[in-house]
């Protein structure tokens, strides 16, 4: 019994010691934080169309002032449903709950619980006529009417912000946008949905990403109805390499084996190859006018979905709408990175900044502040994270103006150097085979990482199927900024052939071992950075479009042609000691669909028309190859030297 009564006293002492002093109860956390400070209200907005859009409206309870609304439109559900049932947390980050808005959610129009079609990536209507001339930008103009008229308590001033589909929607919203609107964020935004975004790179098809995405993104079947379980598409092995290669030809079919014909979203994009009207309607940067909101463009330098859709956005507004505040920021992100985490680190790339929290806090924060609360002071034009130095600058445009054109030329013995080749009919070559394509990683994985884009090339490097040029070791640092232009000759024995150009980051073999927190060497099984291949920027370009995506030509084989395209911009230093290296191949499995090299509509293709062939690169005095970069500062000597 006293033993007992020891215990009892024992866990007693033990309850009181942890029981809140002074009657305080722990802080609230996650729904209960927000339901403790915000109502929630759910409402089927009008369109002047007559259709209705989901909408949840989330208030403070503080109506000691008045709020700006803060709205996000999205295809991906504004799930949690039901006026009790409330999300963990609102705004794109912790200060705007903190700060107090009036946060509103929307399905987009066909999605979930609102009516109507949905549409993938509308098109933008540049001419309506009646209320049925219906597109996003009107949805997004109904919607910021209606908040006005019948939300309480509101300071008459919006702002969006979205990532991905979200972040098109509120690029669509800034076209002709609605007085009110007052700040826009369009983040990662599928501004242009076939060039160099989600779906075509420089017309090569990115398989595995869509693959992904549209097994489980389709359309309802019936009337509005909340998010339902899905099971998720499982390929049956972690091995994305071997699925995809193994798949049954042709890849039109491929919706009605696996999906049951459901997956209309991916029918639509692979029935579309060429860059077509279907495609041109939804290039939404060539309508961006009357933009009379302040923008702010966000993107990572290592997005793997939607690298362009910032550029794309920004220059558009840049040039249509002269006066508009027009704001630029990217960081050493993957897709959205910069709304989760510290931004500190991507796949083995330790940044040594934490990225995330500066941006969330010191320019997304203070820029929806400043247009919709009036606090802050200005920002700069470009908040650009430079690589490489891994430092953040404030510039005042975009590319730096002071950036110079700087040729770098393939040339003998895999050197890569600004002297044009003075060798004639010189060329070097490799054999292209479909059927043992060049991986995108060198290790296994299901076909598609979100830190692809920083990844070690050595794999690829000792490959036969892949050329490699490089410059000798820096004498000081380089500064790139801006596109990079791929000039290319080059020659096939097929009738049509993908050429993929990557820019890389060469660490020297000394490269210091990575260090744990305590100052102590990393476990030996990670990753050693000496002499490791960052991949900086890498694109494809498929052959038969080098004289335009509308309509594809075949090669002559044997002929030489020109290709010439802009790979997405980056900002990057190569450290003094570093090389510039580039990888040239002809494919980039399963990241990018298999060409044939055959000139044929490549989703219909059969296995027998897949073969091999023999590539080209020219690097002669009448026909050379290239890439040109802009050169911030006098560091064009680091190559000049040599």
């Amino acid at each position: 019994m006293a033993n007992s009564i020891k215990r009892a006293t024992a866990i007693a002492l033990l309850v009181f010691l942890f029981l809140p002093v002074s009657g305080q109860t722990p802080a609230p956390s996650g729904a209960d934080r927000v339901r403790e400070r915000y109502t929630k209200y759910e409402f089927h907005v009008p369109m002047r169309d007559g259709v209705k859009l989901f909408t949840s409206i989330y208030t403070p309870k503080d109506t000691s002032q008045k709020y700006p609304f803060l709205l996000t439109r999205t295809p991906y559900s504004v799930a949690p449903y039901g006026i009790d049932i409330y999300r963990a947390s609102l705004g794109p980050s912790e200060h705007f709950e903190k700060e107090g808005f009036i946060f509103v959610y929307q399905d987009a129009r066909g999605r979930y619980m609102s009516e109507g079609e949905f549409q993938q990536v509308r098109p933008h209507v540049p001419v309506k006529r009646g209320n049925k001339d219906i597109d996003e930008s009107t949805d997004a103009y109904d919607t910021i009417e209606w908040l006005l008229k019948n939300v309480p308590n509101n300071n008459g001033r919006v702002g969006m912000v979205g990532i991905s589909q979200p972040g098109f929607h509120v690029a669509a919203s800034m076209i002709d946008s609605h007085p009110a609107l007052k700040a826009a964020s369009p983040q990662a935004p599928t501004t242009d949905y076939y060039i160099n975004d989600d779906v075509y790179h420089n017309g090569a098809f990115m398989l595995s990403a869509n693959f992904g995405f549209y097994s489980g993104f389709r359309p309802r079947k019936g009337a509005p109805e909340p998010p339902q379980p899905r099971v998720q598409f499982d390929m049956g092995t972690p091995d994305g390499y071997d699925y995809y290669l193994k798949l049954p030809l042709p890849m039109s079919e491929w919706n009605q084996k696996m999906f049951g014909g459901e997956a209309t979203y991916w029918q639509e994009i692979i029935d579309h190859p060429n860059y077509d009207e279907f495609w041109q309607k939804r290039s939404l940067w060539k309508f961006m006018k009357n933009v009379k909101c302040a923008v702010l463009n966000v993107g990572g330098w290592f997005d793997a979905e939607d690298p362009m859709g910032p550029f794309h956005t920004y220059n558009a507004v840049e040039k249509e709408n002269p006066g508009t505040e027009n704001l630029l920021v990217m960081g050493p992100w993957s897709h959205g990175g910069w709304a989760r985490g510290d931004g500190d680190k991507l796949g083995n790339v330790n940044f040594g900044v934490k990225t995330g929290a500066i941006f969330r806090e010191q320019i997304q924060f203070a820029f929806f502040m400043r247009h919709l609360k009036d606090k802050g002071t200005e920002q700069p034009e470009a908040f650009m994270f430079l690589t490489g130095l891994n430092e953040w600058r404030k510039l005042p445009a975009w590319p730096p103006k002071e950036a110079q054109a700087t040729t770098l030329y393939f040339q003998a013995g895999g050197k890569l150097g600004t002297q044009s080749p003075t060798e004639s009919a010189a060329f070097d070559e490799y054999v292209s085979d479909p059927h043992r394509p060049v991986p995108h990683l060198g290790y296994i994985n299901r076909g598609f990482t979100g830190d692809y884009m920083t990844e070690d090339q050595r794999f690829a490097a000792q490959r036969p199927d892949v050329l490699v040029y490089e410059t000798a070791p820096l004498t000081e640092d380089l500064t790139i900024a801006g596109p990079v232009k791929v000039s290319l000759n080059v020659s096939t024995t097929g009738t049509d052939s993908d050429f993929v150009v990557k820019v890389i980051d060469v660490y020297p073999g000394d490269y210091p071992q990575p260090q744990s927190a305590a100052g102590q060497p990393v476990p030996s099984n990670s990753v050693r950075m000496g002499g490791y291949q960052q991949l900086v920027r890498g694109e494809p370009f498929r052959g038969k479009f080098r004289n335009g995506f509308e309509k594809p030509e075949a090669f002559t084989p044997g002929k030489p042609a020109a290709i010439n395209f802009a790979m997405p911009d980056v900002y990057h230093t190569f450290r003094k000691g570093h090389r510039v290296m580039i990888h040239v191949q002809s494919s980039w499995f399963p990241l990018v669909d298999r060409n044939p090299q055959k000139f044929v509509d490549i989703p219909r293709a059969k296995a027998e028309d897949f073969q091999k062939a023999t590539q080209r690169i020219y690097r002669s005095r009448e026909l050379n190859s290239s890439v040109t970069v802009l050169v911030v500062g006098k560091a064009l000597s680091a190559i000049e030297k040599q």
